[in-house]
């Protein structure tokens, strides 16, 4: 949320919404991967639906980059925009909350209730530029004390697209015991050049920005930070987040209406990117957008595992991969890899989109569909090891 200074970052004090809070490594702390510890971490997550007595019907949502855990429901006190996949979760929609327990968590590293950056550390100051690397893995190994806090030791699915969707192949194969179906959407197994080279390009122009000062700049200037660098930061990851395809079918070379860009004015297409960059420098913290970015960067389903193939070969999970026909950042040959080397897999759905990567966000109808279908596999496959083999992988559709 946006306090009256113009900071975006959720703190104690602010309304909760619908979040709920949990509370994990308060005794061993959390060890992270690329060295040092953390603890206690405060994990904020929203819940739709109700959990059976069997504690069998728990779908986990994993949210990508500058989401967070209103996956579902109205703007509100605390919530300044409606959920990011409000037209899939819920009531009668694809993932219907009168079938299943929907849990969707603040991810590690984020800015919305959940520990990170703008989070006051154990001696009450912001942590700032002191808060660790961390990588997808650690923000899992967060989302499993999480689990065990709830009592689910098994969830009927986990789903998640892009940075979620990293995650989701975390959970399937650093955790098969606790996953019976696995949906990942508009991601790959590892980053790529052409991914990192995008995410450190950001990185820069926010650190760039003088006042960035280093990380620490909560009790600085109300607590805003650097957003002139974050803006230019989300105009080169907007951009990527959508395709040629869709810019020339909606801007052209059309000025903004009532400016001339030939006198200083600006083109339709500046005009979105302006628009952009401002509406998520009012609900996002760019040490947040740094370090999850980087952790994005970091990911590698292989490392220590001797390699993607050999980690993928050994999911036991139902494994439902979607991927957008558009994505320039997340291309389709990037899924095709994940299903080739997975041993269980319903295939590559493809949805159709001009809309980029964040198809998986405009195109709800036809992502909810695969979802959909992918619930309704784990809904029968519970406790079954005798689902299709990789042979059976094809692609299909929307």
């Amino acid at each position: 949320m946006q306090h009256p200074n113009g900071a975006a970052y959720w703190r104690p004090g602010d309304d909760a919404g619908s979040r709920r809070f949990r509370t994990v490594f308060t005794g061993a702390p959390l060890v992270l991967e690329a060295g040092g510890v953390l603890g206690p971490v405060t994990v904020a997550y929203e819940t739709e639906g109700t959990l059976d007595t069997a504690r069998s019907n728990a779908v986990l949502i994993l949210h990508a980059l500058t989401a967070d855990s209103h996956v579902a429901g109205p703007v509100g006190p605390g919530h300044p925009t409606p959920g990011w996949w409000d037209r899939v979760v819920g009531p009668g929609k694809a993932i219907d909350t009168n079938r299943w327990f929907v849990v969707c968590p603040n991810v590690l590293g984020g800015c919305q209730g959940t520990t990170g950056p703008s989070s006051l550390a154990p001696d009450g100051r912001p942590y700032g530029s002191r808060f660790p690397t961390i990588t997808v893995r650690d923000q899992v190994e967060v989302e499993v004390a999480l689990s065990e806090e709830l009592g689910i030791e098994r969830w009927a699915a986990v789903v998640g697209a892009s940075m979620g969707g990293m995650r989701v192949l975390e959970w399937a194969v650093g955790h098969p015991d606790r996953v019976n179906s696995a949906v990942v959407i508009a991601t790959g197994a590892e980053a790529t050049a052409d991914q990192i080279a995008l995410g450190v390009t950001q990185v820069a122009a926010i650190r760039s920005d003088p006042a960035y000062r280093g990380g620490d700049y909560y009790d600085v200037d109300g607590g805003a930070g650097p957003r002139m660098g974050m803006g230019i930061a989300r105009r080169i990851g907007h951009l990527s987040y959508r395709s040629e395809m869709e810019m020339t079918a909606r801007f052209g070379r059309e000025p903004q209406p009532g400016e001339d860009p030939l006198r200083g004015g600006r083109y339709a297409v500046q005009s979105y990117l302006d628009h952009h960059a401002a509406k998520l420098g009012r609900r996002f913290d760019p040490n947040s957008y740094i370090l999850l970015t980087e952790a994005m960067n970091h990911h590698d389903i292989g490392r220590g595992r001797g390699g993607a193939s050999s980690a993928l070969a050994g999911v036991t999970a139902m494994v439902t991969v979607i991927g957008i026909s558009s994505d320039r950042l997340y291309p389709l040959r990037l899924q095709r890899e994940i299903v080739d080397r997975l041993p269980r897999c319903t295939g590559l759905r493809v949805v159709n989109s001009l809309h980029g990567h964040d198809g998986f966000l405009v195109e709800w109808r036809a992502l909810g569909d695969a979802v959909l279908e992918a619930l309704d596999q784990s809904a029968t496959s519970v406790g079954r090891a005798d689902a299709a083999p990789a042979s059976s992988c094809s692609s299909s559709g929307w």
